[in-house]
């Protein structure tokens, strides 16, 4: 009996000291270090970073400003927009009723939300809970996105409308990252619970886990303090914007953290839903959540620099392979802020990368962190990005070759009085071309924060003048179209951006 007590306590110290070993070949000041240079080189405001190990965060790194301007400076506990990292909350809490027996994953989503309809009937009576989660409906990427975005209606409204979204694939037959899924599914969630979902994240998830920083309402930012404001680039500088609210549409991307915070999700999510002795997803649940439901096609043909075999979508999380790891992802982008959330299971391993600015290094910081802990060859991953994000924007002709297609010194063939009254789009409503002022006004019945001013460009195309700049999209045009007796019909939109798609309204002159 002594013996064998003399052997575990040898082996325990031998594990010890592994771990103890593991950790010290860390150079964690390099790594800050890293992060510190990273920051400054891409022009960032500012970035709070964490690394989580075995249960523990055992790193920490804050960089920059709050605000461009002005002294404060981030800590693990300052407060990000985490935006569609908020997704894998949305399908945890999907998870625990169908657990409780309130829903089921295979459910259509008619069962709950008689008027949910998209683009065919016969699709939307098929649709399901697991469909709402894993972007396969039928729908492109972001196509939709303008319903919602900066919308003052209840996601009820903005659910009516998706049905006038344009199919891009077959049901079930590709991948389109839908927003609009994600709103469908929080609706669900206050349908069954009778709670929203913000309500519901905080009871099942928030509280239980410790996440005591974290919020879904901005009516509480100011309480909690220590948040960073969102920038956006103009005149390729950082500019200070305004925080949006995202409370109405928080299934799809409202929840604000921090890197502690994250961290615990993080450690709960590589427990495999278990926090301390509470067990609050099954591992069936589990296993549903980290399953791919959409699988993307990988490049067997040639070496990529992951060693990367499969990537796919499950619910509400990135599934893919990093050199043999199995690896559980996602990204959010929220106005004027962009994060990252990254997790190695089988290594216990997780990186959290939060950062105010939309030119960001979230995926270089993340894989310089997964190459250091995992014993591998490190790449600058910081200048490589860096160059390909220059080269693409420097690429980007969208709106210079607008610009230097502009015909100087033409004049309108249509009076201002024609253009002038009320459009209706099936999207997002009425939008209304008013004169105040002596000036052309620009204004959305349900988006009041994307009014504009309108100067002439030439022929009869106006110049978008944002009233409150935009995180992601700056230079846009409108152009009035009429028939053959100078009647006014709509008119269509031109702002060259990868977000918001405003080519997808096409109002029309109402009667």
């Amino acid at each position: 009996m002594i013996f064998f007590k003399s052997l575990i306590i040898l082996l325990t110290l031998m594990v010890s000291s592994a771990l103890a070993q593991t950790k010290a070949n860390i150079d964690l000041e390099a790594l800050d270090a890293y992060y510190a240079k990273m920051v400054e080189d891409w022009d960032l405001p500012s970035a709070s970073i964490g690394i989580v190990k075995d249960g523990e965060l055992v790193f920490t790194g804050s960089y920059g400003l709050l605000e461009v301007g002005k002294p404060d400076q981030p800590n693990q506990h300052t407060l990000y927009a985490i935006a569609s990292n908020s997704k894998a909350f949305t399908s945890a809490i999907i998870g625990m009723l169908v657990q409780e027996g309130k829903l089921n994953w295979n459910d259509k989503v008619r069962k709950y939300l008689p008027y949910f309809a998209v683009y065919d009937d016969w699709v939307s009576e098929q649709t399901t809970i697991r469909d709402l989660l894993s972007h396969r409906i039928g729908l492109g990427t972001f196509s939709g996105d303008n319903i919602w975005y900066k919308s003052d209606q209840t996601a009820e409204e903005i659910i009516k409308h998706i049905k006038y979204v344009p199919q891009a694939f077959d049901f079930r037959a590709g991948y389109g990252y839908s927003n609009l899924m994600y709103v469908t599914a929080g609706e669900i969630i206050r349908k069954v619970t009778g709670k929203t979902w913000g309500e519901n994240v905080q009871e099942r998830i928030l509280t239980p886990l410790n996440m005591n920083r974290s919020i879904y309402s901005l009516k509480e930012l100011e309480k909690k303090g220590n948040f960073a404001t969102p920038h956006m680039r103009k005149d390729d500088k950082n500019v200070a914007i305004d925080w949006v609210d995202w409370e109405e549409v928080a299934a799809t991307g409202g929840l604000i953290s921090s890197i502690t915070d994250v961290s615990k999700w993080m450690i709960f999510n590589m427990n495999h839903g278990v926090h301390e002795t509470d067990t609050l997803l099954t591992p069936a649940t589990r296993n549903m959540l980290w399953t791919p439901h959409n699988n993307f096609t990988v490049d067997h043909t040639q070496p990529n620099p992951f060693g990367r075999h499969f990537r796919g979508y499950g619910l509400g999380w990135g599934l893919s392979d990093y050199h043999g790891r199995m690896q559980v992802s996602h990204t959010g982008g929220y106005d004027g802020m962009i994060t990252a959330v990254t997790m190695i299971p089988e290594e216990n391993l997780g990186v959290v990368v939060l950062t105010n600015g939309v030119k960001s290094p979230i995926m270089a910081a993340t894989y310089y962190a997964l190459d250091h802990f995992l014993g591998l060859e490190t790449k600058d991953w910081s200048a490589i990005y860096l160059e390909e994000v220059n080269t693409k924007m420097a690429n980007d002709k969208r709106i210079s070759s607008r610009i230097d297609k502009r015909v100087l010194n033409t004049k309108p063939t249509l009076s201002e009085d024609k253009i002038l009254g009320d459009y209706n789009s099936d999207l997002v409503g009425q939008i209304s071309i008013v004169k105040i002022d002596n000036k052309l006004k620009l204004y959305f019945e349900h988006h009041v924060l994307l009014s504009a001013t309108l100067t002439h460009w030439n022929y009869d195309t106006y110049l978008i003048n944002w009233d409150k700049d935009q995180a992601w999209f700056s230079f846009g045009t409108v152009k009035f179209n009429s028939n053959e007796d100078q009647e006014v019909l709509g008119f269509d939109f031109d702002v060259p951006n990868d977000d918001i798609f405003f080519e997808e309204l096409k109002p029309v002159k109402s009667k």
